[in-house]
């Protein structure tokens, strides 16, 4: 199978991986321009995984604010100062605090909500489907905490601006790290909004 320099080139354009990398992946998958991008995507989680344990102590505090209403502080960690301030991370802080004002995330990953809050979740969930058998009780639950967490939690939240309405927080941040090569955390946010209770 031949593979044109193109073909390679809008790949990388698409991913930011390097050129070797996109060849390869449109090789394995027989010049299928989608079918490289899952292959370039699962590698990115693989090397993210590798990544993950690296110290990321660096980084920057970005911010947004939506006609002086809403404004939106963050903070997300790298490991390097070099990447700091490269156009790609700052971009996405960028994007990630746009989202946080949109999307109105409380947490920013779901280790972070207090188990009591899951447990009250789950005593409603199970209110809801008490004339169902036991074990289909269980899935019911699982299916609807998956769904609070992708309403709640920042990383499992979709990325407002993916057109696909496909694209999750974590896999965003997943694709900066195959791009960057670094480990990149999203440490934490705030969001205020004008004239909004503060308990």
């Amino acid at each position: 199978m031949n593979i044109t320099a193109g073909a390679v080139k809008e790949l990388r354009e698409q991913t930011g991986v390097g050129l070797m990398d996109c060849k390869k992946a449109l090789t394995e998958a027989e010049g299928n321009h989608e079918k490289a991008m899952d292959i370039l995507r699962q590698r990115g989680l693989a090397m993210a995984n590798k990544k993950a344990s690296r110290d990321a102590s660096d980084g920057l505090i970005g911010s947004y604010i939506h006609l002086g209403k809403l404004g939106v502080l963050l903070e997300i960690n790298c490991e390097t100062d070099f990447v700091a301030k490269t156009d790609d991370f700052q971009g996405m802080i960028k994007d990630i605090a746009m989202h946080v004002a949109a999307a109105n995330p409380s947490y920013v990953r779901r280790e972070d909500v207090p188990l009591k809050v899951i447990e009250k979740e789950k005593e409603i969930y199970a209110s809801q489907v008490s004339d169902k058998p036991p074990q289909v009780v269980e899935k019911i639950i699982a299916g609807k905490l998956e769904k609070f967490y992708s309403d709640v939690c920042l990383e499992d939240q979709v990325f407002v601006k993916d057109p696909d309405g496909k694209q999750k927080i974590k896999d965003l941040v997943v694709e900066k790290i195959a791009k960057l090569g670094e480990n990149i955390v999203i440490n934490r946010f705030v969001r205020f909004q004008l004239g909004e209770k503060v308990d």
